[in-house]
């Protein structure tokens, strides 16, 4: 009996000596999950700071594409004021006077002009909105009255103001006058 008493001795320091290194062990294993739970987090929070710093360089492009595209609106709005009282000059021109050799130079004359401005709104994106027989669009057009007339009700039957776009985007809308019903 004494033999196994020694036995039991035997295997109690082993395990006293092994206790320090399990726990050793397990301290290790803690710290390397701690690790590993700290670098999860910092992949993570580096995969949304490029997402982030990816969106905000494609936001700058298209603002900046948007500036390059619209830079000109602010001045387009105002050089449509001269289309308008030159087409209004144009209009207020009699036929006879129109005919008369007198004033052919200066109806040619402007009527030129007009072209050169119709073309250089092309070149710079402006486009005029379409009005006359449309049915009221209210994203293009604004209604300034009814009128009674034989057209199908909601479609415009006069424009007192052309409306334009620049590019896709709305300028100025047509001032317009559309059918009413009965």
């Amino acid at each position: 009996m004494i033999e196994n008493e020694n036995d039991g001795a035997d295997l109690r320091e082993q395990t006293a000596e092994a206790a320090p290194e399990v726990a050793e062990h397990d301290d290790t294993q803690a710290r390397i999950a701690a690790l590993e739970e700290q670098v999860a987090t910092a992949q993570q929070d580096v995969l949304y700071a490029r997402a982030e710093t990816q969106n905000v360089r494609r936001r700058a492009e298209k603002d900046a594409a948007d500036a390059r595209a619209y830079a000109a609106t602010g001045f387009a709005r105002d050089v449509l004021s001269v289309s308008d009282n030159l087409e209004r000059a144009l209009a207020s021109i009699p036929a006879e006077l129109r005919g008369d050799e007198k004033f052919k130079g200066l109806v040619t004359g402007l009527e030129a002009t007009g072209r050169e401005l119709a073309n250089v709104f092309a070149r710079n994106g402006l486009t005029r909105i379409e009005a006359m027989g449309q049915p009221l669009d209210p994203n293009r057009h604004q209604a300034m009255m009814e009128m009674p007339s034989d057209a199908t009700p909601g479609t415009i039957v006069q424009e007192m103001q052309s409306g334009w776009m620049i590019k896709d985007r709305l300028l100025r809308p047509a001032l317009v006058a559309v059918a009413k019903a009965g």
